[in-house]
């Protein structure tokens, strides 16, 4: 069995829902030993499918937190972890004596991962949230969708996962690198709304230098222009262009077979009579015809896949993107590497005086 490069590293997941629950998925699948801490009555969420795709890889260990002697027990369990991660409100974990001073005091070279929305200070921090709020209070939201309409709401993506689960990811192991030169553990405050931001550093660039409208539909990468967009297609599929360079937009002409001097992509007075062109063209065919078209070329036109139709196309069967695991279709991990590979676990069930046993507490 692959051991994976995060192969010695202890840490402790807290029951959550949203990105602490995919963090530990990607951590544990990258070699992690993550033991999770089970909510007493039951898991917060994902108790059937969740177990075989987002809970996967981890030794589950239910506690009442309620309870003063599971909490000592999970604050012995943490003497030996070199982090933890929760996804509690502002000042739940302190409420519990398990917030960061408590949990340093016992282990000074703990990292104490905390994923909220809104952060751990400010006039929002104790209000409920979803990706949705995130994303519609950093100015991602506003930016997808069609001009005239209302935002397109996006899958939870951006804020959760990229905004969140990510940034916890990359806080976490930046903190334990830390750690293990210093010898000495911190507090990894991850919000969303800090993600998000940082995710659209490039149109804050452009914005500042009125490369970049704000407003829907109205620029380079939002839709707004013929060769960056999604076409329909002749059966009801659609097809994704993204052929933004020069020499891929000719590409895509030739694929259309239109003239190479009809049109000249930089000039925005042609744009409308290009999409109607486009779209017309597109039209002519099915979805699958024109994948086969373009098939090897750089004219960058891709199918718009279902999720089940990505799990069985040749090009993720041919690379190993998705696997069977407990009998769930369902991504392997990544990303890969070439001297320590992750590989998918079974999570298990485990007593405390196991999970203590384990890491030669007991």
């Amino acid at each position: 069995m692959a051991k994976g490069p995060l192969d010695g590293i202890r840490l402790i997941e807290l029951d959550a829902i949203g990105p602490v629950p995919l963090c530990g998925m990607i951590l544990s699948g990258l070699g992690a030993d993550i033991i999770r801490i089970c909510r007493h009555g039951g898991q917060a969420a994902w108790s059937d499918v969740g177990e075989a795709v987002l809970l996967r890889g981890r030794r589950n260990v239910t506690l009442d937190l309620k309870s003063a002697a599971d909490r000592e027990k999970l604050l012995v369990l943490i003497e030996a972890a070199d982090g933890l991660m929760e996804g509690g409100r502002p000042g739940v974990m302190e409420r519990l004596g398990l917030g960061p001073d408590e949990c340093l005091q016992r282990n000074p070279r703990l990292v104490y991962g905390r994923m909220t929305g809104w952060g751990q200070q400010g006039p929002m921090r104790l209000m409920a949230g979803h990706d949705i709020n995130y994303i519609a209070m950093t100015g991602a939201l506003h930016a997808i969708g069609q001009a005239g309409q209302v935002p397109t709401v996006p899958l939870n993506l951006v804020g959760d996962y990229a905004g969140g689960t990510m940034f916890l990811a990359l806080g976490m192991l930046s903190a334990l690198l830390s750690a293990r030169t210093t010898g000495r553990g911190q507090v990894v405050d991850v919000a969303m709304v800090d993600g998000v931001a940082n995710l659209l550093s490039m149109f804050h660039a452009y914005l500042s230098t009125g490369m970049w409208q704000d407003r829907p539909a109205s620029n380079l990468l939002d839709g707004a222009r013929p060769f960056y967009r999604c076409y329909a297609c002749k059966d009801g599929g659609h097809v994704a262009v993204g052929a933004i360079e020069p020499q891929f937009f000719a590409q895509l002409l030739v694929g259309l077979d239109i003239p190479a001097d009809r049109y000249t992509q930089t000039d925005e007075a042609q744009w409308p009579a290009m999409i109607a062109d486009f779209t017309a063209i597109f039209l002519s065919r099915t979805r699958d015809e024109w994948e086969r078209q373009f098939a090897g070329t750089d004219a960058c036109v891709s199918p718009v896949l279902s999720m089940g139709e990505a799990m069985v196309h040749p090009l993720n069967a041919e690379r190993g993107v998705f696997i069977d695991h407990a009998g769930v279709r369902q991504s392997m991990p990544a990303p890969r590497f070439s001297e320590t590979p992750g590989a998918v676990r079974e999570s298990t069930a485990l007593s405390l005086d196991e999970a203590l046993a384990s890491w030669s507490l007991a």
